[in-house]
């Protein structure tokens, strides 16, 4: 019996390891530096108290970034969930083949390298780009100077990216949420003379409230950890037009000087938001199940 819990704990020293080192460790050490003051010349570390959460809460710029993060978040959420749910339906409803292929299709944005993928829409979205070429030749209104480049519509065009990179990810969820749905209730709809649209909104929606709501979490943790996009697009500009919660962070404690204490007590702050909004829709995903 010993031996057999020697073997067992040996398996597992690697993850432990790993786990206590790169993530217990640095959690631990954040939170020790969100309530000090470090400076990172000297290596110093004094002791402020709650001194950096209050500044935070009194910094324009943690304002300013908690407020283009909500509304990305918000601007985001629903559309990825509404489209990737309608894919989803349809791709059902086709032939084995053609199902295949459009899943695979719609589901390669997902896993396609982000920074490849923010460096392709940074030049559809310039001056020159596509999408100003086109918008041109349709008539239609554009930012002369290109869309990242203009405070009304740089966030929008990340945002309008992220729907198009993240739609295909959760569209497969849906659709492994609807392989669960028992075809005996399908059937017996079709036998009452029930519609595709009836059995869409009396079964399939019913039947995948726990995946939706499930998806909702996973979309909202991801969306309030926006930072590859805005790094790679637009460093937060212009004028703080998409400055996130995350890249705020980054921004306070790597290019502004004896900040890490500052942004540690921000990166806290990011992860109670976090932990409220999950808390509060996994109650609801526990009432409704």
């Amino acid at each position: 019996m010993r031996g057999r819990n020697v073997h067992t704990w040996t398996l597992l020293a690697p993850w432990l390891i790993t786990l206590l080192v790169f993530w217990v460790y640095p959690l631990i050490y954040a939170l020790v530096l969100s309530f000090s003051e470090y400076r990172t010349l000297t290596n110093e570390i004094s002791f402020v108290g709650v001194n950096n959460y209050l500044r935070a809460f009194q910094d324009e710029g943690f304002w300013r970034a908690l407020r283009n993060t909500t509304i990305f978040t918000a601007g985001t959420v629903p559309f990825t969930t509404v489209f990737a749910l309608l894919l989803a339906t349809a791709i059902r409803r086709r032939s084995p083949a053609l199902a295949s292929f459009f899943r695979a299709s719609y589901f390669l944005p997902s896993v396609t390298s982000l920074v490849v993928i923010a460096l392709v829409f940074t030049n559809l979205y310039a001056r020159d780009g596509y999408v100003n070429v086109l918008a041109g030749m349709l008539g239609l209104p554009h930012p002369i100077q290109g869309w990242l480049l203009d405070q009304n519509t740089a966030l929008g065009a990340i945002m309008a990216m992220d729907v198009w990179i993240s739609t295909g990810y959760y569209m497969v969820l849906f659709l492994a949420g609807m392989e669960a749905i028992p075809k005996d209730l399908y059937e017996a709809a079709d036998l009452a003379g029930a519609s595709r649209w009836q059995q869409f909104w009396r079964i399939t929606l019913p039947m995948l409230r726990s995946t939706m709501l499930f998806v909702v979490v996973i979309n909202s943790i991801k969306s309030f950890q926006i930072f590859v996009e805005i790094y790679i697009m637009t460093k937060g500009g212009p004028l703080d037009a998409t400055s996130t919660l995350v890249y705020e962070v980054y921004h306070q404690a790597f290019e502004q000087s004896d900040m890490m204490g500052y942004a540690s007590a921000l990166a806290y702050i990011i992860f109670v938001i976090l932990l409220a909004i999950s808390f509060i829709q996994m109650r609801l995903l526990k009432v409704r199940s």
